[in-house]
């Protein structure tokens, strides 16, 4: 394999692991210190991840990367932000309908319920929602990833390879443990 494409794989997955981890943290906040219902697992999976963040904040990073680096302008206004801000709502929109489809077929149903909010479809999305996934979008391209990419930027090659094949193969073995046991 191409070392620079060897080198960019373990960084996205890096990222990946970080932002799934940052997700079940955000999760969980939300059931014990928010909602007060009390800890539950919020991943799929037995360990601290809901891969559903880190699989969207990859697709946040490819397909909204070039457009934040932009400098758009209406008039005298700096719109990028403005669309940045617009396109991650669409983006997390679709992407966690999809998950609530693709949960639905793997495991019978789906782990959130916003039947509660207004302008809910099915209960799988909400505006509200949306909204607040906007904006930890804006967080998470305008403040995380930049520091990340930065932390990442200065491990060496073979830190950063030990590092992710570790979390790998921790990740492979939780999918063969929830899956198969």
């Amino acid at each position: 394999m191409n070392q620079n494409i060897k080198k960019k794989f373990a960084e996205y997955y890096l990222y990946f692991m970080m932002y799934s981890i940052i997700g079940w943290i955000y999760e969980v906040f939300l059931e014990v210190v928010v909602y007060r219902w009390g800890f539950s697992n919020r991943g799929v999976l037995f360990g601290p991840y809901c891969i559903i963040y880190g699989v969207g904040a990859l697709i946040l990073i490819f397909s909204l990367g070039g457009l934040q680096k932009k400098r758009l302008y209406l008039g005298k206004v700096l719109v990028t932000p403005v669309l940045v801000f617009i396109g991650i709502v669409v983006i997390t929109t679709v992407v966690e309908l999809i998950a609530s489809y693709i949960m639905e077929f793997t495991q019978g149903g789906w782990q959130w319920d916003y039947t509660r909010f207004a302008f809910n479809f099915e209960g799988r999305i909400a505006l509200n929602p949306s909204i607040r996934f906007g904006i930890g979008g804006m967080v998470f391209l305008y403040l995380l990833q930049p520091l990340f990419k930065k932390l990442t930027g200065k491990m060496s090659d073979r830190t950063l390879y030990t590092v992710s094949l570790i979390l790998l193969i921790l990740f492979i073995a939780d999918i063969i443990y929830t899956y198969l046991f």
